[in-house]
């Protein structure tokens, strides 16, 4: 008897559970709205805010976008009102009305590999970014291609429809560059001028001047300049090396000046064991960058030699690594977050404002970074 109960029991618990597995399935097989469509029924529109506040749409409008033709109080309480119900506008319905997709291009095309990784460059991004999206403003990577499918660059900023690019850290004789800067797309460059097109630059003129004029104060007679590949900054930061070497009265050694390579350590190293083969080699070396002077470091350090005390060595950026080096270089900082911020400022004003925007160039200034590797003789 008990036999039997437990047998029903066994089979009483199976039927049940098979019963809440069928349940399980047919919910499971009924079909689930998609998330985009979940989230936009569950977005609140600019008619449940204005029932809310008691107001038309029209006053909520004016109050989201500013306008200064409703009470400050109104204003306040329609915002408070869509913060609290977490109404967002609409990017499609703002650009069919502004005839604007507050999309920013950046082309950004780094030849040696190195990519965001690039701490000066990274740092001028990250500062047009921050200062994009204050006024409302997303950026978005120009290339050369959309899923494998080539397209150049000006092809690929129609497509994403975007109002505006900055072009940095680029081959500037690209024709697809060329252009892009020539088509009717709004442009900002950073250190590179073109013809009747706003430019961003950092004043690598000055910032030359100024390394030199440090060594020169230091004692130093023999200055070498090892320069990066051929770009207009290394023309302006030869013309700063030369301009100021004038003003001091020092002849410099053709030997002196050596053609290296931007963000290299290998060249740069190859370039320093030049100089010190030299029968007078010079007692200061300033380097294209911070970053590549770690190769000079590297080939002094193989001669036996000793920084400052045997040769002095100085770079160019003011980057994190120039301060925890040992020993800490000399360089000269350029104001990452003031060009980011004006290159932003101008494109935005030239999309915003065309008619009244005039292209211009605009210099940046940096400042010298003191550092333990420059000897006083």
């Amino acid at each position: 008897m008990i036999k039997v109960i437990f047998l029903r029991l066994i089979f009483g618990a199976k039927c049940a559970i098979m019963n809440l597995r069928k349940r399980l399935r047919r919910r499971g097989e009924q079909p689930r709205r998609p998330f985009s469509e979940r989230r936009q029924r569950a977005m609140p529109s600019l008619k449940d805010l204005a029932k809310e506040c008691g107001v038309s749409v029209a006053t909520v409008s004016k109050a989201l976008n500013d306008q200064p033709d409703i009470a400050a109080s109104t204003r306040e309480r329609i915002r408070a009102a869509a913060h609290r119900m977490g109404y967002l506008p609409n990017a499609a319905a703002r650009a069919l009305k502004t005839n604007r997709t507050y999309n920013l291009g950046v082309l950004f095309v780094d030849e040696r590999q190195s990519g965001l990784t690039h701490e000066y460059f990274s740092a001028v991004l990250d500062s047009f970014k921050v200062e994009a999206e204050k006024r409302g403003y997303d950026i978005t990577f120009i290339n050369h291609n959309i899923s494998g499918k080539p397209m150049s660059y000006l092809e690929h900023c129609q497509y994403r429809n975007v109002d505006g690019v900055v072009i940095a850290c680029v081959n500037f004789y690209d024709p697809q560059v060329v252009e892009l800067v020539n088509s009717d797309v709004p442009v900002v460059t950073i250190d590179h001028v073109f013809n009747n097109r706003m430019a961003i630059l950092s004043d690598n003129v000055s910032g030359m001047k100024a390394l030199v004029k440090q060594a020169y104060a230091c004692g130093h007679r023999r200055i070498a300049f090892i320069h990066g590949e051929k770009t207009a900054v290394t023309e302006n930061r030869l013309t700063g090396f030369y301009q100021a070497c004038d003003e001091l009265g020092l002849k410099v050694p053709e030997a002196y000046v050596r053609s290296g390579v931007y963000h290299d350590v290998d060249r740069c190293a190859e370039e320093t064991r030049a100089l010190l083969e030299l029968p007078q080699p010079p007692t200061c070396i300033i380097f294209p960058d911070d970053f590549s002077a770690l190769g000079g470091y590297n080939a002094i350090r193989e001669k036996k030699l000793s920084i400052p005390e045997d040769v002095s060595v100085m770079g160019y950026d003011g980057i994190y690594l120039s301060r925890v080096v040992v020993p800490p270089l000399v360089t000269y900082q350029q104001n990452t977050v003031a060009l980011g911020r004006t290159a932003a400022d101008k494109l935005i004003e030239m999309i915003e404002h065309p008619r009244v925007t005039i292209p211009e160039q605009i210099r940046v200034s940096g400042k010298l970074l003191d550092g333990g590797s420059v000897r006083i003789l």
